[in-house]
């Protein structure tokens, strides 16, 4: 759903013209719906020990359609709104900074906010602690989504005609295939995606199997850690590295690094091997995600070039559609290292050997491997 879901609304977006533009409508229609549902997202039908497991998959199912249909709504015209309001590069690496620090900030509150309401991220019983955290999601989304509508940057009117020519949902994906900046970056951005989704998937499990932490505040200190990191990292390194030698030639560095700063995951044993590791993991961490926009923002200049049109929408959603091959990725590669490692249920009753070196394997060996494909891509 998700993989038809972007495009679609990315096109969409694209030809839709408002007296309040072309993005801002959707954003209007979807932040209080997105704060709702991030309730229901953390609330099954009923404890899991009573539940009957076919309606529950129904009941999840339908939430995370809804969930899908309305985060896309309101994250794809507000990532699409940031290479048309802020045109120039000068503006665009001032501007980044601001709001990946905002984006970085987030992530922070998203690892670390679980640990204030839920005691035990494996234990089926803190189930009902999942729900009041669900409750503060919906508070804060809706509330963030407010300010922005009411202080954050609005439409150029230069661009308002765009929308008359703009292509349809089958043609705008054939466009975007057409272009071969386009399809390397998206290679790139797959593989940086899928260590996006694979750390926080499996951190939780490596803290406590690996390092022995089994305070779930600890845990996710962790990864705040990383994130804390990468904010500091982001306005000391990556932005004027940016600035002296261009978005390409910098993030083929950051991703290297990044491939450095994961290397100790492969050796550490303990809380304080990982505190350190961890917090070296920002660097690349930061870089990625500082200059992730900016590339994609330089493939839509030069597009409007050959087409006269800016098209930002439409790239998101084609690439949102490429990046749904992510989160496949991260399903097969933790099915085929815990099913080839004996690791058959979500906390096994002996941990071997086997189990720490797939935890391992998941967490270094397979991101080393996309970063070193998406090199290639970006260098390409």
């Amino acid at each position: 759903w998700n993989a038809f879901n972007d495009p679609l609304l990315g096109a969409l977006s694209d030809r839709t013209h408002t007296r309040f533009g072309r993005r801002i409508p959707y954003i209007m229609v979807a932040f209080i719906p997105l704060g709702v549902i991030m309730f229901w997202l953390f609330t099954p039908l009923k404890t899991l020990e009573n539940s009957v497991e076919m309606a529950n998959f129904i009941y999840f199912l339908l939430i995370i359609i809804l969930f899908e249909l309305f985060y896309t709504m309101y994250s794809l015209n507000l990532t699409s709104l940031f290479p048309e309001v802020f045109i120039t590069s000068e503006l665009r690496a001032k501007a980044n900074n601001v709001r990946q620090v905002f984006t970085i900030i987030g992530l922070i509150m998203a690892f670390i906010l679980p640990s204030f309401f839920i005691s035990d991220y494996s234990d089926p019983s803190s189930l009902p602690e999942y729900r009041i955290f669900g409750i503060a999601c919906m508070f804060i989304v809706i509330a963030c989504g407010y300010i922005f509508l009411k202080y954050g940057p609005k439409e150029r009117k230069e661009f308002q005609a765009d929308h008359e020519n703009a292509p349809g949902f089958f043609n705008n994906i054939k466009y975007c295939v057409k272009n071969k900046s386009f399809l390397w970056y998206s290679v790139s951005e797959i593989c940086n995606w899928f260590v996006y989704g694979m750390l926080p998937t499996i951190v939780p499990l490596y803290a406590k199997f690996v390092l022995g932490v089994q305070d779930s505040f600890l845990i996710s200190l962790l990864l705040g850690l990383t994130f804390i990191s990468a904010v500091i990292f982001m306005t000391i390194l990556w932005k004027p590295l940016v600035q002296k030698i261009g978005n390409r030639k910098t993030w083929m560095i950051s991703m290297a690094s990044w491939i450095a700063t994961l290397t100790p995951l492969m050796f550490i044993k303990d809380f304080i091997g990982g505190v350190i590791t961890f917090f070296l993991i920002g660097i690349g961490l930061s870089g990625s995600l500082y200059i992730i926009d900016l590339v994609v923002s330089d493939i839509v200049d030069e597009d409007e070039t050959v087409t006269g049109m800016r098209r930002e929408a439409g790239y998101y959603g084609v690439n949102a559609l490429f990046l749904r091959f992510t989160t496949i990725l991260i399903f097969l590669a933790i099915s085929t290292v815990f099913t080839n490692v004996g690791w058959a249920v979500f906390e096994p009753d002996v941990i071997t050997p086997e189990i720490l070196f797939g935890l391992r394997t998941l967490i270094f060996i397979f991101p080393a491997i996309a970063l070193a494909i998406a090199i290639f891509a970006i260098y390409k």
